[in-house]
């Protein structure tokens, strides 16, 4: 089944977000969505081929969209995208397979990755708040993806973790 264009999916469509550790230098970028290309392009579940899409945002998220209408993706292909990403990230430089970091962007516009107890410790001190610009790869459909991947953190689930005094 071909990759398609993200905006033809469905918003009922099955996500999963990667986030970067670091900016996928641009030379690296091309060898990135090449390899998961292949890899969607050829993507099954059961033998019955995925209708796919992804996204590539900011030089840091991945994002992976499944149609499950006619099928939906299994723990074993599931499996299979995290091992294809897991086998590409020596290649690239970066960890795209993360858990318990929070991706900010920071008072000069770069995008930060950082451990939770750091985004709220620097929520404590006042150098992030309810208004620093947050993303959220926890997102599980398609249209949560397009409704609240980029957002405020007081708008976000990020709000909990900026400490008290810090407007929601």
């Amino acid at each position: 089944m071909p990759v398609v264009k993200i905006e033809d999916m469905p918003d009922e469509s099955r996500v999963w977000v990667f986030g970067s550790d670091r900016p996928v230098h641009p030379d690296k970028t091309g060898l990135l969505l090449e390899e998961v290309d292949r890899f969607l392009e050829g993507w099954k579940a059961h033998g019955s081929p995925l209708t796919v899409a992804r996204s590539w945002k900011h030089d840091r998220f991945l994002t992976i969209a499944v149609d499950q209408s006619a099928a939906g993706a299994s723990g074993c292909s599931i499996d299979g995208l995290y091992r294809t990403l897991k086998t590409l990230e020596p290649g690239i430089g970066v960890s795209l397979v993360t858990s318990g970091v929070v991706f900010y962007r920071a008072e000069g516009g770069n995008i930060v990755c950082s451990p939770r107890d750091r985004f709220a410790q620097l929520g404590s001190e006042g150098k992030v708040s309810a208004s620093t610009e947050v993303f959220d790869p926890t997102v599980t459909s398609l249209g949560e993806w397009r409704a609240r991947f980029e957002l405020k953190a007081g708008e976000s689930w990020h709000a909990g973790l900026l400490g008290d005094g810090q407007p929601a």
